[in-house]
């Protein structure tokens, strides 16, 4: 992922302040899932230290890693957008500590200042727009005739 979605890129020190505000400090052990596709997103995290593994599940298999996630990225998207449900899983790949964020307080505090809402809206829509980017090149690779190529 780029620097360009984490949280001290994307957000301005003013927006950065008002979300940590909100923030507090967990840890997730190496193997902890962090949420389950189809739970309610009630969550979302920044990672400080540690990988994050985004997964989709398919039965019979181990779940398919899609994304790892690392220092100062956004883990989980899925709160912003009704119906909060999460569209993946997501797994501690080896010792984490994050910010966590309760979605509910930050949509609140998003739709009291519409400054800070949009700056959060604008942040999340990168994370959004780069996933689908680096997911769109892995399948490319995967099945393209001649892997993804050089962007034109």
């Amino acid at each position: 992922m780029t620097s360009a979605t984490t949280m001290n890129a994307a957000l301005e020190p003013v927006h950065r302040k008002r979300l940590m505000d909100l923030a507090r400090e967990v840890s997730f052990d190496a193997g902890a899932r962090l949420f389950e596709e189809g739970r309610r997103a009630d969550h979302f995290w920044i990672v400080h230290t540690g990988t994050v593994t985004l997964d989709l599940r398919t039965p019979g298999r181990r779940p398919a890693v899609i994304e790892t996630l690392g220092h100062g990225e956004l883990v989980g998207w899925s709160w912003h957008f009704p119906p909060y449900l999460w569209h993946l899983g997501a797994e501690a790949m080896s010792p984490v500590r994050a910010w966590e964020f309760d979605a509910e307080a930050v949509r609140a505090l998003c739709a009291e200042d519409p400054e800070f809402g949009r700056a959060i809206a604008v942040w999340v829509g990168l994370v959004v727009a780069q996933r689908l980017h680096a997911s769109r090149i892995r399948l490319l690779d995967l099945y393209a005739p001649h892997g993804s190529g050089g962007l034109v």
